[in-house]
């Protein structure tokens, strides 16, 4: 028997599909793992009810938890169109279940169900899934970043529905239209989260010198849209094609460095432009003061970070067992690297077949230590048995 095992099914019928998962986890890790994962596409999220039960009732792992997706992911494949459902076992040690959710209250949302033990016993990982429509994630993990500097987050948003109410979440025998569900590991479990943004660097940072909000305004002490076309002007055809299309901005998340490469940045869209003010709108709020650099996405860029990522990961000591959870956007995919499997293969090729997991409408993963909300991303969750 083996610590964790991952398996994936494409049959049409629910009934004929778990069977199939749970049968082949059963055969490579036995009954009753700590934790269960289980991702089901839009076509048999149907029947989650009963898809849920069944693995309740015949894997009994200490934990359930799974959620709809567009795309499912088992083992080197992702399946992108179609009935599928991927299930993944691991013998974690004992973990605690997490339901949160958000309600209305004095004009604003508060948000119930962190556990207080995310914050005992030294660092701990969650793993979450959430809804995207009815749980301000931003927020929360803001505040949890404040409440529990040594907690780690990873995961992604259901990616199943267009609307509110059309996502499933799975938490054990129950299945949930709303909020997060998720799992508090054990301390001292062996987790390494591996978050790759796919893009690159152009131009040079520069020192954000007048802001307003989220407009940036001055950008070394010129005005931030002509420092937008100056970079842009400054590319080859390909790149500057690819740049007018969608440009990116990193945002600095360790200013001590001496230099920046990729990977020092937290990545933002750039949103838009303002004319008159010579202005650039982002998908985030920095302050005066802050590095920043402009930065380009396309596949090979994504490729190149995701490999090099993997392959720094450390083998696994001793020959133990590993595991692991891949949270990929649904933008990514065979749309975007132009062939299927892409990101799962890569995964699995340094962490083994026990790999599951779901393209998201928007990933969970830490950047320069403190865990954010990304888009475009391949958040990874490696687990070693203990």
């Amino acid at each position: 028997m083996t610590a964790f095992a991952a398996a994936l099914s494409e049959h049409p019928s629910p009934p004929e599909a778990v069977g199939e998962v749970v049968g082949a986890v059963l055969d490579r890790i036995g009954p009753a793992p700590d934790l269960a994962m289980l991702f089901l596409s839009p076509a048999l999220a149907g029947a989650a009810d009963d898809i849920a039960a069944t693995v309740q009732a015949t894997l009994q792992p200490g934990c359930l938890v799974g959620a709809a997706a567009s795309t499912v992911v088992g083992g080197e494949h992702e399946v992108e169109h179609g009935p599928a459902i991927a299930l993944w076992a691991g013998r974690t040690g004992p973990v605690l279940p997490v339901r949160i959710t958000a309600e209305p209250a004095d004009g604003g949302v508060r948000v119930l169900g962190v556990p207080q033990a995310a914050g005992e016993g030294g660092p701990r990982t969650m793993v979450l899934v959430a809804d995207p429509f009815s749980l301000p994630l931003d927020a929360l993990l803001a505040t949890m970043a404040d409440d529990l500097p040594d907690l780690t987050v990873t995961g992604g948003l259901a990616s199943a529905a267009r609307g509110p109410g059309g996502n499933r979440l799975i938490l054990d025998g129950a299945v949930h239209r709303d909020g997060a569900v998720g799992v508090l590991l054990p301390p001292g479990a062996t987790v390494m989260p591996v978050v790759s943004q796919g893009c690159r660097p152009v131009g040079e940072p520069m020192i954000v010198t007048e802001v307003d909000g989220q407009l940036l305004l001055g950008l070394a002490g010129q005005p931030a849209l002509d420092r937008l076309l100056a970079s842009a002007a400054s590319l080859g055809d390909g790149d500057r094609s690819i740049f007018e299309l969608g440009p990116q901005i990193g945002v600095v998340v360790d200013e001590t460095l001496p230099t920046f490469r990729t990977g020092d940045f937290l990545i933002r869209n750039v949103t838009g432009v303002d004319p008159d003010r010579r202005a650039v709108a982002i998908g985030a709020q920095v302050e005066v003061g802050t590095t920043v650099q402009f930065h380009v996405r396309d596949a090979d860029s994504a490729d190149e970070e995701l490999r090099d990522l993997m392959a720094a990961v450390a083998p696994a000591p001793d020959g133990r067992d590993r595991g692991a959870l891949l949270f990929t956007c649904n933008g990514r995919g065979s749309p975007f690297f132009g062939q299927p499997d892409h990101d799962a293969e890569v995964v699995s090729a340094v962490v083994g077949p026990a790999l599951a997991g779901m393209a998201c409408a928007g990933e969970i993963g830490p950047i320069g230590g403190r865990n954010r909300l990304h888009g475009y991303t391949a958040s990874v969750v490696i687990l070693d048995a203990g």
